[in-house]
This record gives C-alpha cells, sequence and structure tokens, in this order.
C-alpha cells in the first residue's frame, strides 16, 4: 500500500493545488473536507500508511464563533502536521495560541525572513541575509493573523508586517506558515511542500498517476464484471475522466448519457 497524506480543506480555491503539489513529489494524497470527523481519521491512519496532514487555507475568521476549527484527533495522533494559512490560524487558536482580525487585509507578494533554523526550512532561501538566515518570495493572502505561538511554538519567519509568518514545534513535528507554498508565486513553495513530505513525514517517493489509473481500471473491471454500466456526462472535468476510465475498464458495455446542466460555455 502506498503512504499517504491527508489533506483537510478549509474552502480554500487553492486546495487543490496542496493535492496536485504532494502527487507531483510521488506521494498519494486525499482531499476531505475539514469536519470529515474523528472517526474517519482515526480510520485513516489505522493501517499505518497515513504519514502526515495538511491543513488547507480557507475563507473564515476562527476569531468569529461558529467557524470551521481542526477535528482535535489531528494533534493527537502524533503524525506531523503542516498547517496553511487558516490552518495555521486554527490551529494556533485551538493549541492555545493567539489571533486577531487583521485590521489590513494582505494580499500578493511578500518576503519572509527566518528567525531560528529548522530542519523542515533550512536551505531553503530565495537569499541568505548577513545574520545567515534566509528570505523568502511568498504569497499571503489573508486577514487574521497570529499574534501569539501556541505554548510549545516557536517563531520561525516573520515579515515587515506579520511577527508570525511561520512557527513550529519540532518535538511534535507541527509546522504552520501564514502564506501558500502551493501557488506558483511562492518561489520555492514546492521545495518546503517537499521538504515537509520527505524531511519531516519520512517519505519515500512510491505513487504515480500512471498507477494510479491502472489500479483503478483493473478495480473498476472487476467490479463491474460484463454487466452494463449507465455514466452521466455533462462535459466537466470529474464526470468525463470518470467515463473514460471506465471505457477502458469495461469497452462496450458502458452507456454515456449527455446531460446538459445549462451551465456549459457557448
Amino acid at each position: 500500500m502506498h503512504s499517504r497524506i491527508l489533506i483537510l480543506d478549509f474552502g480554500s480555491q487553492v486546495t487543490q493545488l496542496i493535492a496536485r503539489r504532494v502527487r507531483e513529489a510521488g506521494v498519494f494524497s486525499e482531499v476531505v473536507p475539514y469536519d470529515v470527523g474523528t472517526d474517519f481519521i482515526r480510520d485513516y491512519a489505522a493501517d499505518g500508511s497515513l504519514k502526515g496532514i495538511i491543513l488547507s487555507g480557507g475563507p473564515n475568521s476562527v476569531t468569529e464563533g461558529d467557524t470551521p476549527r481542526v477535528p482535535q484527533i489531528v494533534f493527537e495522533l502524533g503524525l506531523p502536521v503542516l498547517g496553511i494559512c487558516y490552518g495555521m490560524q486554527a490551529m494556533a487558536e485551538q493549541l492555545g495560541g493567539k489571533v486577531e482580525n487583521g485590521k489590513v487585509r494582505e494580499f500578493g507578494y511578500a518576503e519572509v525572513q527566518t528567525t531560528r533554523h529548522t530542519r523542515w526550512l533550512d536551505g531553503v532561501a530565495d537569499a541568505v541575509l548577513a545574520n545567515g538566515m534566509s528570505l523568502l518570495k511568498v504569497w499571503m493572502s489573508h486577514g487574521d493573523k497570529v499574534m501569539t505561538p501556541p505554548p510549545g511554538f516557536s517563531v520561525i519567519g516573520r515579515t515587515p508586517t506579520l511577527d508570525v509568518a511561520a512557527m513550529a514545534c519540532d518535538e511534535k513535528k507541527i509546522y504552520a506558515v501564514q502564506f501558500h507554498p502551493e501557488v506558483h508565486h511562492t518561489v520555492l513553495g514546492t521545495t518546503i511542500i517537499n521538504n515537509f513530505l520527505f524531511r519531516i513525514c519520512g517519505l519515500v517517493p512510491d505513487w504515480t498517476m500512471t498507477s494510479f489509473v491502472d489500479r483503478v481500471v483493473k478495480e473498476m473491471a472487476a467490479k463491474v464484471g460484463d454487466r452494463q454500466v449507465i455514466c452521466a456526462l455533462s462535459g466537466g472535468i470529474d464526470s468525463t475522466v470518470v467515463a473514460v476510465l471506465l471505457h477502458r475498464a469495461i469497452g462496450k458495455n458502458l452507456h454515456c448519457i449527455f446531460v446538459d446542466n445549462g451551465l456549459l460555455r457557448k
């Protein structure tokens, strides 16, 4: 069985980019809603294949009462955790830190200066500062900000307008950044994610999209057998991929029905 990374989605527009970066690194990842439940996460981790959890960004504010929170089991499994943007804020609030609503929303290019060495970010630098620390060219998109890290965490990066741009608890292998390493605007974002996968989670790249396709086609062929299948096809990416994979698996026994949902491009 392949090693896996679980991504909890808090509603960011670029959550799927996180999954893509992980998969491009040769690691299987799966995106699930943040409220998937304790039992699901416990069962997902039961066979030992789950090696780390990533918390995505999102549009909400942890300073408001009824907004998404991280299932507590995430911090109890003993697995490495990476929080991104809202994921960092939710992590900080739940573990005893302090988050405040930012007076000015920050969106766009920023430069993060690392403040201490960590196994995660050591050697990651767009420029090396006179004090030996790194400067990272990143992309910010946030309103709230972490004012004080939780107990046991240290600040590992800051900007001129953000005292806590990155934080870490090396002992528990829990890390977080306010910026978005998954977008291409963060110059060394791929390296930052890969360091989490390989340095922190100890993963070995053992997964490819080709192997996934081969496995799914075989599974569908075995499950369907010689039965006939109807597939509703809207022309979107999801249903089209399903149709293509089904056709590879069962050929002429697949019958696609096009559904005009009224939202197609002209």
